[in-house]
């Protein structure tokens, strides 16, 4: 049929043939399962749903973040919660006297600490003129000893709480017993010097003079004076 014809038809009061009737989509046909996306489940007859969140007459959903905070941060007014006791949480307050007894304990510990501190600059301070002594000792001494490698003659003496000796000549004994010679300790070795140079090294490090002799002593002062003396085995050296 030409559309001329379809148009006198229609004019003449002739209606087109009806379409036929689509059915729904299976996904949506409101099967169990099949929901559309986002519908809610009806609700019982006479019964009201909940407005949703934000909607005027619901009170708005607290964040997590506001529950997680302690003692109220990030709640609305930055207070505690309703029945939250203020003091949760906090230890208990120190008394006055754990306060002062802390104190006292921290004074003391510093004290200890600072005595220590003291002590050792005190011990190497003394270490430390001990051996610019020694090294003055050791420019005196210098060709000042007066052994006699021949020396045959053993000169006992008391030094440090040990006996010890040095072997002199029989002119050199009569000289120290008179005063007029002496010992010194020199790096473990005993130098018999003059009475100057004993006295000298004396000035520079008092602890160095093993021998001094003085002539008015009494022989139990010095006993071991007399060369005849014999030393018995059983004393420490």
């Amino acid at each position: 049929m030409s559309d001329t014809l379809r148009d006198q038809l229609l004019g003449l009061g002739f209606k087109s043939a009806p379409k036929p009737e689509r059915k729904p989509d299976a996904r949506r046909d409101g099967r169990p399962g099949n929901k559309p996306h986002g519908a809610r489940p009806p609700g019982k007859p006479g019964e009201a749903r909940p407005p949703r969140e934000g909607a005027p007459g619901r009170p708005p959903r607290e964040s997590d973040a506001a529950r997680r905070a302690p003692h109220g941060k990030g709640r609305p007014g930055g207070g505690p919660r309703p029945g939250q006791d203020q003091n949760a949480g906090q230890g208990k307050p120190r008394s006055r006297e754990d306060i002062d007894l802390a104190k006292a304990y921290a004074i003391r510990a510093q004290k200890e600490k600072d005595d220590r501190i003291e002590a050792e600059r005190l011990k190497q301070e003394e270490a430390r003129l001990r051996r610019e002594a020694k090294a003055k000792l050791d420019v005196l001494l210098d060709g000042k000893s007066l052994n006699d490698a021949g020396a045959e003659i053993a000169r006992h003496f008391n030094y440090g709480g040990k006996i010890k000796r040095v072997y002199v000549t029989a002119d050199q004994l009569k000289a120290l017993n008179a005063g007029e010679l002496g010992v010194l300790q020199q790096n473990g070795r005993y130098l018999l010097v003059t009475a100057a140079v004993l006295d000298e090294a004396e000035a520079i490090f008092a602890p160095s003079v093993a021998l001094r002799v003085d002539p008015n002593a009494t022989a139990e002062a010095d006993p071991y004076a007399d060369p005849a003396y014999q030393v018995p085995d059983d004393l420490v050296w």
